[in-house]
Order: structure tokens, then C-alpha cells, then sequence
């Protein structure tokens, strides 16, 4: 299930509050060498962003589930899966735990990390407060978000993987335009 660090953080009612469909706004995604990698970047994909702890068990389990998903349907020619850390504060703490958490998960996608501030602004959670984890979000081809899944949302997490699928292959199937899953 989806209760990730907002739970052990204590924050009881706080989530995000996304309600596609809305044009994904931009976000600066750091990688470990420096680089800052622009979500627009990959407008013409089927974009799956996990905004992440690296510390949450809940989070290594959807990034795990995210690299089964993107091997099984053939990498970057299907979707393209991102990791948003937020736990890092400065890119020195990144360099240490983000590629521990690529590392242990076996992880073939892009992971970095941004500004915690920023992460809450881009989902329109409360500035103040928690925020359950992980926080996943699809984006069509067209930059729309399309579909959201806060850490609460216990149906989507009891079958992540089968939903993961549904959605994506939804988004590609597609193309760019039409509903394929909701926030729930």
C-alpha cells in the first residue's frame, strides 16, 4: 500500500492535490553528474513521474515496479519513466543517496532529485506540512497530465504493477488525448 513517509512523518491529512486533466507544469530534475533534466524534455512520450523518498519503502517499491514495467514493455520506445527524489536537501546529499537508491533497485531510468519546495508546488500540496509518498503521476504525449496517484490512494498501490500497466499502455495506445485514469 501507498502510506509512505507522510505517515511516519506524522502528517495524517496533507496530500497533494492535482486534478487532471492539466498541463504538467515544468520541473528541474537534477541528476547525480549535475544535470538538470527538463520534464518538457520529454513531451512527445508518455511520461511516469515518481516523486520519491529515497528512505520509503512504499517508493522503492513503486520505482521497482516502474523498472519491471519499463523493461517488460520494451524501455523508452513505450514510456518514459522519471524519479523525483525530494529527501536530498543539496546536491552533495543527492550524490550520496540517490545512486544508492538506483543502485540497490536496479534502476535504468532517470533518477535525480529536486527541490522538496518546488516538488510541493509542481503536485499543489500545502506548502506547510506533509506529504505521502510515493506521488505518481502520468503525462500523455502532449505534456497533459492524465493521471495521479497520491501514496493514499490504497487501491491504486494494492495493484500497482496491474494499474501501472493499465494506464500507461492506455496513454499509448492513445496517443495523446482522451481519459485514461483519474485521480481517485
Amino acid at each position: 500500500m501507498g502510506l509512505g513517509a507522510g505517515a511516519a512523518l506524522g502528517s495524517l491529512e496533507l496530500f497533494g492535490q492535482i486534478k487532471p486533466p492539466k498541463p504538467a507544469p515544468e520541473l528541474v530534475i537534477t541528476l547525480n553528474s549535475g544535470e538538470q533534466l527538463l520534464l518538457s524534455k520529454f513531451k512527445g512520450k508518455v511520461v511516469v513521474l515518481e516523486f520519491l523518498l529515497t528512505t520509503c519503502p512504499h517508493c522503492q517499491k513503486c520505482s521497482a515496479v516502474m523498472q519491471k514495467v519499463f523493461q517488460d514493455m520494451g524501455g523508452e520506445k513505450a514510456f518514459q519513466p522519471l524519479g523525483a527524489a525530494i529527501n536530498p536537501q543539496t546536491l552533495m546529499e543527492a550524490r550520496m543517496m540517490v545512486p544508492e537508491y538506483i543502485y540497490r533497485l536496479g534502476l535504468r531510468f532517470p533518477v535525480g532529485w529536486t527541490q522538496r519546495e518546488m516538488a510541493y508546488q509542481w503536485l499543489e500540496a500545502p506548502s506547510k506540512g506533509n506529504v505521502y509518498f510515493p506521488q505518481l503521476v502520468f503525462i500523455d504525449k502532449k505534456g497533459i497530465i492524465r493521471a495521479y496517484h497520491p501514496g493514499t490512494d490504497e487501491a491504486f498501490f494494492k495493484n500497482e504493477e496491474e494499474n501501472m500497466r493499465r494506464v500507461i499502455e492506455g496513454l499509448v495506445k492513445e496517443g495523446a488525448s482522451g481519459p485514461a485514469g483519474k485521480k481517485s
